[in-house]
This record gives C-alpha cells, sequence and structure tokens, in this order.
C-alpha cells in the first residue's frame, strides 16, 4: 500500500522543482513566525506565517525550474554576502589566526593588510590602493 503511495507522489513530483535552501528556509521561517505567534497571539503573524508557508509549497511544487533556480541563486548570494560580512566581523579574533603575523586595516581603503608580528614600527604599504603607514607590531 504504502509502495503505491510513494510510486505515485513520485510520478506527481516528476518535473516539478522540489525542495532547496530558500524553501527550507521559508518553511522554517514560517514555523519560527508559527511559534512566536504562540505568544504573541497576533492575527498578523498567523497570517504572515501562512503567507510564506504557502509560497514555499507553490515553490516546490512549480514547473518552472528555471525561475525557481533562479530564486534559490539570489537566496544564497545574498545568505554567503551576510554571513561573509558577520564572519568579517570577528576576523581578527579569530582562533585560527596565524600567532606569528599582526592583522591591520589600511586607512585609505579598509583593506586588511597582514604583516609579521616582533618587528617594532615597520611602515607598511597597503598592497591594493599602495597608500603607506606606519604601525608598531
Amino acid at each position: 500500500m504504502f509502495q503505491r503511495l510513494r510510486e505515485g507522489f513520485a510520478r506527481f513530483m516528476y518535473g516539478r522543482y522540489g525542495a532547496d535552501h530558500f524553501g527550507k528556509f521559508l518553511i522554517y521561517f514560517s514555523l519560527g513566525v508559527m511559534i512566536i505567534n504562540l505568544f504573541a497571539r497576533s492575527s498578523l503573524l498567523y497570517w504572515l506565517s501562512l503567507i510564506v508557508l504557502g509560497y514555499a509549497y507553490f515553490r516546490m511544487f512549480s514547473k518552472n525550474t528555471n525561475k525557481r533556480y533562479g530564486e534559490n541563486i539570489k537566496y544564497l548570494e545574498l545568505k554567503n554576502r551576510v554571513v561573509g560580512w558577520v564572519k568579517g566581523k570577528s576576523f581578527s579574533t579569530s582562533r585560527n589566526q596565524d600567532p606569528t603575523k599582526k592583522i591591520f586595516k589600511c586607512p585609505g581603503c579598509r583593506q586588511k593588510v597582514r604583516v609579521p608580528k616582533g618587528k617594532g614600527t615597520i611602515l607598511i604599504t597597503c598592497p591594493k590602493c599602495k597608500r603607506q603607514f606606519q604601525k608598531r607590531t
């Protein structure tokens, strides 16, 4: 019995887009809004969660795979930009940073420049904008 249901669902899903990163994000976002709505009791949150969940299922069952793929690529680019920005904020305090190097930001272009520690006051040349600045290592 379950085998027939599985085969029927597989036939139904043939040619459809299915789940991707953006769809999973939409479902988790909708679930989070539903949980918040348990405490807030807002009709706006209720409808927001239903609309987002409906859009996630619309994307999964869509046969326009090129458009859904483009949406997923845009989502991944935005996600990577945000994650890179957050990780970039903690770059100088990273645990896997080389302990024999020190990182400075160029005052001109804000490029991060890595120089050896323990060399005293040195003149650093930015590789990006070629500006020179003096720092103590």
